[in-house]
């Protein structure tokens, strides 16, 4: 206007300069609409990318899998203004759905509830291949929908089920699928319920809110970022579980094999004593000592099974100095001979490999001392460039059966110590066992170093 105005002023006011005026105003006025809505695409963009992030940092492992999606769900709720968000996960395995339900203004625990797959229905929507944004009011149902892997739009948008509304009670919702291993496995719904509170009223600017088709199309792109990082909770957790379940059953393994068996035999050989007493006394005493010493030595393995338990930080700088005092300890307490040769040159292992190969160490040693009824073991731990060895050679009683076999061989024929087996897995390594019955065993261990 100001430009116009000047140009005013400098030339007369004719036809001929009216047009150019004109001209000039509307140009000058497509150009500041133009700049206004390129300048409004991309604050609507750095919004987008500035929620992403947040996202993105929500999902960490430390944080855990419930406290993350939680943070998610409770960030997607603020961002849409809907009240209600929840994530449904399909667990094929379980044979369960995993539901976390989050409503900003209800205060929760956020921990998920299973629900079984007959209801699936409810919280999937049943076609996970499409794209939802439904609403309801006293007109009737409107949506639409499209395609999420080709964006093709439904011409009518899929109703919910009587089940899915009676589970949600939704005014209006979105659905978008999450992908977990390049496959569907649930849904991120979020939802404006039939009657919000007051408070979140205020909070939308009015109940009757609607989402849009750019709401959907954002939510699809919130969820496809979101979807990689999800998927590393989910395996990270499910590898957690297995390893927690793999040494819950070690520990039982080895309490029915040890100790329990071992508190078996005491009642039985304290009923016999009952029945003996009043014939022979003096052997009843003899016995008993013998028992004494029993509970004494298996008092001392549980002792050492719960401090093996304890957490222990491992690290490469302070391998050699817990591996030569496991060696000493067994030297005095169990009268074996441990040799150790570590190589010379200074190790560099990652921790975590440390931890495994010491547990290894440990683990065998136990195994020797428990089963193998040897005098002598020598323990080797060298490395090189790409892998790690732990030898462990004793000269006991050997195993069962006689010659070389690798993990996979000795899980096909059901041989071999389990959890030493597992460990090694859980590393990338790989396990050789060779065996001579009444000659001795050698357990070979490889770990690649990446």
């Amino acid at each position: 206007m100001a430009l116009v105005a000047r140009l005013a002023v400098a030339e007369p006011l004719a036809w001929a300069s009216a047009g150019r005026f004109l001209g000039f105003g509307l140009g000058t006025l497509v150009a500041g609409l133009g700049v206004n809505y390129f300048g409004a695409r991309e604050h609507r963009q750095d919004v987008q990318q500035q929620l992403l992030e947040r996202i993105t940092g929500l999902l960490r492992f430390e944080r855990g899998l419930t406290d993350s999606i939680r943070q998610l769900l409770g960030e997607l709720a603020r961002a849409f203004r809907c009240e209600e968000a929840c994530l449904a996960v399909r667990d094929d395995d379980l044979e369960r759905i995993f539901l976390w339900r989050l409503r900003p203004t209800v205060a929760e625990s956020g921990t998920p509830e299973t629900l079984a797959l007959s209801r699936a229905d409810a919280f999937l929507l049943d076609a996970l291949e499409t794209s939802v944004c439904w609403h309801h009011d006293e007109r009737g149902v409107h949506g639409f929908a499209w395609d999420r892997r080709t964006g093709q739009i439904f011409p009518h948008a899929p109703l919910l089920s009587d089940v899915a509304r009676n589970e949600l009670a939704a005014r209006s919702l979105l659905a978008v699928t999450v992908e977990l291993d390049e496959r569907p496995a649930g849904r991120v719904l979020l939802i404006n319920p039939v009657t919000p509170p007051r408070a979140w009223r205020r909070l939308l600017g009015g109940w009757d809110r609607r989402f849009s088709t750019a709401d959907l199309r954002r939510l699809e792109q919130v969820v496809r970022h979101i979807g990689p990082p999800l998927e590393n909770l989910f395996l990270l957790r499910h590898l957690r579980n297995h390893a927690i379940e793999s040494e819950r059953s070690r520990i039982a393994r080895d309490l029915h094999d040890g100790i329990l068996q071992t508190l078996l035999s005491l009642k039985i050989q304290l009923d016999v004593l009952r029945q003996t007493l009043p014939r022979k006394p003096e052997r009843v005493a003899n016995e008993l000592a013998n028992l004494e010493k029993t509970v004494q030595q298996e008092s001392e393995e549980l002792r050492r099974m719960v401090t093996d338990l304890r957490p222990q930080r491992v690290e490469s700088a302070d391998m050699r100095e817990l591996m030569a005092g496991l060696a000493e300890r067994f030297r005095n307490e169990h009268h074996l001979a441990v040799d150790l040769f570590i190589e010379d040159r200074e190790l560099r292992l990652p921790d975590r490999i440390c931890r495994e190969i010491f547990q290894i160490y440990r683990e065998a040693l136990h195994n020797v001392k428990k089963h193998a009824n040897a005098s002598h073991v020598v323990v080797k731990l060298t490395q090189d460039e790409a892998k790690a060895f732990l030898v462990v050679d004793d000269n006991g009683l050997g195993f069962s059966f006689s010659g070389r076999y690798t993990s996979e061989e000795l899980d096909q024929l059901r041989l071999g110590p389990i959890s030493i087996k597992e460990r090694t897995r859980s590393v990338g390594g790989t396990l050789t066992l060779e065996s001579n019955p009444g000659h001795g065993a050698r357990l070979t261990v490889e770990i690649p170093l990446r």
